[in-house]
């Protein structure tokens, strides 16, 4: 009886712990753990399941009211958030911004010349082309047009984001100071170029819990080729953040998620006396040892056991009506490609999850980028048009942030040789282009400028740190406060750098 008095004493306290707001130099992670604790050593999530999952009812997509046990450490944010979710375009690789969104006329003017000495040493090059002997011009592969009322520039390659050009907010003067991809996505992702820190949706994830219990808070989904492109789980990874944070990647396959259906043999009430019997064990561990990692292992576990319902129902596009499927265009029949993808982000957008990465693969045009340029566009440019119109035509828009770029940007002067039908344009950093929409920005507006070649940001510079404080701010977060105590250390997204580009908000 003193065992189960201590308990009921350890539950209380951990419920007046949970309820209190951290402070803005507390260690968040007491109190997710504290939460955490209240739901394991409690009642144990096994128990808490077994309420909705037990007896032959199906998992299935709860509305967001339903669920109180998951608020993140900030609960609702710190201050009004412009959005409940961000969808993340990530064209992987490194889109052409010269050949998509930022016109210049002087680069039509002077294809096939030299760039001016003094305008191309003000950038690093990388190694694939900064020991050619010449760096002449390519112009735009395609002619830009005018768009919408807004007038916004915009490639011929893009008809369909052409159409919604009104919708969108282009920032022109994204800079990095990384020229190779693996060490510039993690720093787009993560805030650091090294591998071991939480990508941006584990700390969204972490700040701000769930909508959904059924479905990850952070979901990944990849299309298309590499092309010898690095990519690996440390771009979504939690870092030193408890690892139930993590994102979940979704396959083109039958299942979805590896190793969230049972073996066969291995029946779904087999499965759940399983759960139930380790959720006792890790409380049992978690009572000796504290470790904030048993518990968030279970809670993945228990992730897993709903997602065995809620995910096939999500990927399961059939109920789509035919005007819809359109919309995303022909591709959205063949699981896995974007256009798929971009349609499964809208459906899991409907269903409360707070953060999608894309990567839409294929885009590392050293070679070619005249012959592969035009088939890369036509496979991400509808679909990514139609998830911002059904957003919109659905409500979710205005609470929904779409962004849609790469880690770092190309050079306007050719790799290898200008009269190559195999030319190319290299990796750069210095200035680059992406656009925004939905919640919080702008819509047809256009922030920053660069050089006549864009080459170079003559106006309005936006840092990586910079995007990842806006992305922040727009749910409802403060970059310099959501921090995590790690080896003696306050850690935070944005490092110790980042501003707000409150400039690009409406």
């Amino acid at each position: 009886m003193k065992k189960i008095e201590d308990s009921n004493e350890d539950q209380r306290k951990a419920r007046s712990d949970a309820a209190r707001t951290p402070s803005p130099h507390a260690d968040c992670c007491d109190v997710d753990l504290a939460r955490r604790f209240v739901l394991n050593a409690g009642i144990g999530l096994g128990a808490l399941s077994l309420l909705d999952l037990v007896g032959g009812r199906r998992a299935v997509a709860q509305p967001a009211a339903t669920e109180a046990m998951n608020v993140g450490v900030l609960g609702a944010g710190q201050f009004p958030a412009r959005a409940k979710r961000v969808i993340m375009l990530h064209m992987l690789g490194a889109i052409s911004h010269v050949d998509t969104f930022d016109y210049k006329p002087m680069l039509e003017k002077m294809n096939g010349q030299e760039i001016p000495q003094s305008v191309r040493e003000t950038q690093r090059l990388s190694t694939m082309s900064g020991g050619q002997s010449a760096f002449p011009i390519v112009g735009p592969l395609a002619p830009f047009k005018r768009r919408g009322e807004s007038g916004a520039w915009v490639s011929d390659f893009l008809p369909y984001t052409a159409k919604i050009a009104d919708e969108l907010c282009f920032v022109k003067s994204l800079h990095t100071e990384h020229v190779n991809h693996d060490p510039a996505s993690k720093f787009l992702h993560t805030g650091f170029q090294l591998a071991g820190r939480p990508s941006a949706g584990a700390w969204v994830s972490y700040a701000l819990g769930s909508d959904n219990r059924d479905l990850p808070n952070f979901v990944v989904m990849n299309s298309g080729v590499s092309q010898g492109v690095p990519q690996d789980a440390a771009i979504w990874g939690p870092g030193f953040l408890p690892s139930h944070h993590q994102g979940v990647e979704f396959r083109a396959a039958t299942d979805p998620v590896l190793y969230v259906n049972n073996p066969p043999g291995v029946e779904r009430t087999d499965r759940r006396e399983l759960l139930d019997a380790l959720a006792e064990l890790a409380r049992l561990q978690y009572d000796e040892s504290h470790d904030a990692e048993i518990l968030s292992r279970v809670s993945q576990y228990e992730m897993a056991y709903r997602m065995q319902a809620s995910v096939p129902e999500v990927a399961d596009i059939s109920g789509e009506p035919r005007h819809v499927l359109e919309m995303y265009g022909p591709d959205v029949e063949k699981p896995g490609t974007f256009a798929r993808n971009c349609l499964i982000a809208r459906r899991l957008a409907e269903r409360g999850v707070k953060y999608q990465t894309l990567f839409g693969m294929g885009w590392d045009h050293h070679l070619a980028i005249k012959l592969a340029f035009p088939p890369r566009c036509r496979e991400i440019d509808q679909p990514s048009a139609a998830l911002v119109l059904d957003l919109k035509q659905r409500g979710l828009l205005d609470d929904t942030l779409v962004m849609f770029g790469s880690e770092f940007g190309r050079t306007p002067f050719a790799q290898g040789q200008i009269d190559n039908p195999l030319v190319g344009r290299d990796h750069h950093g210095g200035c680059f282009t992406w656009w925004l929409a939905g919640a919080g920005v702008k819509a047809g507006h256009a922030y920053g400028e660069t050089d006549d070649f864009s080459y170079n940001i003559v106006k309005d510079p936006v840092h990586i740190h910079d995007l990842n404080a806006t992305l922040l701010y727009i749910l409802g977060i403060d970059h310099e406060r959501l921090t995590y105590r790690f080896q003696g250390r306050d850690y935070r997204l944005t490092d110790v750098h980042g501003k707000v580009v409150h400039q690009i908000l409406a």
